[in-house]
C-alpha cells in the first residue's frame, strides 16, 4: 500500500471538527515559522496574494468540475 493509498483511507475517518483542528495547527505552525524566522515577513503583501491563489488552483478545481459519471 502507497502512502498515499493510507492517507486517503485514513482522512476518510476524519469529521468537520477534525479538518478545522488541521487548519487551525497549521496555521499555528505558519505563526510559529514566521516568528522564528523574520525574513520571511519581509516579503511584500503581493506574494503572499500570489501563493494564496496558485494554492487555490487545484482545490477550487476538483470542487468545481463536472464529474462524468
Amino acid at each position: 500500500m502507497s502512502f498515499t493509498t493510507w492517507t486517503d483511507s485514513k482522512v476518510k475517518n476524519l469529521n468537520w471538527t477534525d479538518f478545522g483542528f488541521v487548519k487551525l495547527a497549521v496555521l499555528a505552525f505558519a505563526l510559529m515559522l514566521a516568528k522564528l524566522w523574520q525574513p520571511i515577513l519581509a516579503l511584500d503583501w503581493y506574494w503572499y496574494a500570489v501563493i494564496f491563489v496558485l494554492a487555490c488552483i487545484k482545490p477550487l478545481y476538483k470542487m468545481f468540475k463536472k464529474n462524468n459519471q
